[in-house]
């Protein structure tokens, strides 16, 4: 875990280079304006640059900051391409080239946690993981009475490190306040930092996961692997066999990707209503498409809990927009809290930001693309202050359902899929619908 800086004082001086690196630019810039320089563009400057040193640190930590990191991925339209691009190449290369724990570390956590004779739990146990993650790693193994399983172990220190953190993230609000004025940075710690806590918690995973599979055991759609064992970092679940989604976004047929993409939205969509919980995590890496053609669904450590679904109001702002009222809009999202008091946004602009979320609820048919989503990104990424994204906030109880849609979108694009996408927001969504109680019948998507 040599990348992984996780020893205190190197975190915490990492993240102190950020206040330090705001002051110093904001000295700078006010020399600059008693030198003449027009304000906004100054303003501008430190935004750029407090963006830039922002994400760098962000993207060389683990932990609670790639957490935050990612969350605030959302505003990336607001930045320009030399600030997200580097950042967005930081994150993947992170999350993709995770160092394996050495096999003593595996035994010694499986030891602590499942005793000293735990390899009597096992017929077999591949000190080879099969995958990694940000706070743990999966091995492949035969569980005891013969059943193939995943056995999900986490890191060991994986949990100080990230609530350290959040600790010294939750001193930063005056940064992050210049960046994105709009943003209440405090109460997103706050529920990222709730949420964290229970992806660090197995048994709360296992909760999750075990309520997915008993929903969804049988299903003509969707396969979810039931938790065989858990405990606070140990989780085993059953094996699922399948072809991963980016093996199908890179290899597979039209109608492969198309029908990929539905089953991806139908499961995010249906999931609220059905188990009273949304999967949190919508990337590629955590999904399978089955021998049967199901769409098997992995990980359940972030999950978003609606016990009543979606909030209406998501459903209702949605059809108002499609209405062209963008006055009520305005409203509406002031009301939930994504326009703070004394904020003003463009209209216009925001018509552009919600966009790639709303378009493809107009029409019976939508083709998600990758050019699709940089043409609705260029629409609203530009560098002044008054940016519509710097001017939005992401209220508590919305930053795991926003970060499943924009995370969500760019698997669609990455899919370039074609289908019936309205249907699914009419059958799942309350509020959307122009007729009220519309029954969510469930209907298979038919295999290819």
């Amino acid at each position: 875990m040599s990348d992984l800086p996780r020893r205190a004082v190197t975190r915490s001086a990492k993240l102190a280079t950020l206040p330090l690196g705001f002051a110093g630019r904001t000295a700078l810039g006010l020399g600059k304006r008693i030198g003449g320089k027009p304000a906004e563009l100054v303003a501008q400057e430190i935004q750029q640059r407090t963006g830039e040193q922002i994400f760098k640190v962000l993207g060389e930590l683990k932990g609670g900051a790639m957490k935050l990191g990612q969350a605030l991925s959302i505003f990336e339209a607001a930045l320009p391409p030399e600030i997200a691009g580097p950042y967005r190449a930081t994150l993947t290369k992170l999350q993709d080239a995770a160092p394996p724990m050495p096999a003593s570390t595996v035994h010694r956590v499986l030891a602590e946690q499942l005793g000293d004779d735990w390899r009597e739990n096992f017929r077999s146990f591949d000190d080879k993981p099969t995958a990694a993650a940000s706070i743990g790693q999966v091995h492949r193994a035969v569980w005891h009475d013969g059943r193939a399983v995943a056995v999900k172990i986490q890191y060991p220190g994986a949990g100080k490190a990230l609530l350290s953190d959040f600790k010294q993230l939750a001193r930063l609000g005056k940064l992050f306040g210049a960046l994105l004025p709009g943003l209440d940075i405090k109460a997103v710690l706050a529920e990222l930092r709730e949420r964290v806590e229970e992806e660090l918690d197995y048994f709360k995973e296992a909760e999750a996961q075990h309520a997915f599979a008993q929903e969804f055991a049988g299903d003509p759609d969707f396969a979810v692997p039931d938790v065989i064992a858990a405990n606070e970092q140990v989780l085993v679940a059953e094996w699922l066999d399948g072809t991963p989604l980016s093996r199908i976004i890179t290899d597979g047929t039209k109608e492969e990707r198309d029908r990929a993409g539905l089953l991806l939205v139908r499961f995010l969509f249906c999931s609220p209503a059905r188990v009273g919980m949304l999967h949190a995590d919508p990337h590629p890496g955590n999904y399978r498409i089955t021998p049967d053609g199901r769409l098997g669904v992995l990980d359940f450590g972030a999950v978003s809990r609606l016990p009543t679904g979606y909030p209406p109001s998501f459903g209702t702002l949605t059809r108002i927009y499609n209405q062209g009222d963008m006055e009520t809009v305005v409203r509406g999202l002031r009301e939930e809290g994504f326009i703070r008091p004394g904020i003003e946004v463009d209209i216009d602009a925001l018509r552009g930001f919600l966009a790639p979320y709303v378009e493809p609820t107009q029409v019976e048919e939508f083709t998600f693309s990758r050019q699709w989503l940089q043409h609705q990104a260029a629409t609203v990424a530009d560098l002044r202050p008054t940016n519509v994204v710097r001017q939005l906030n992401l209220p508590p109880s919305y930053v795991l359902i926003h970060r499943v849609h924009a995370a969500g979108v760019g698997v669609l694009c990455q899919l370039g899929t074609t289908a019936r996408f309205r249907d699914e927001v009419i059958r799942w969504i309350p509020g959307f619908a122009d007729t009220p109680g519309q029954d969510p019948q469930h209907e298979p998507v038919p295999a290819i």
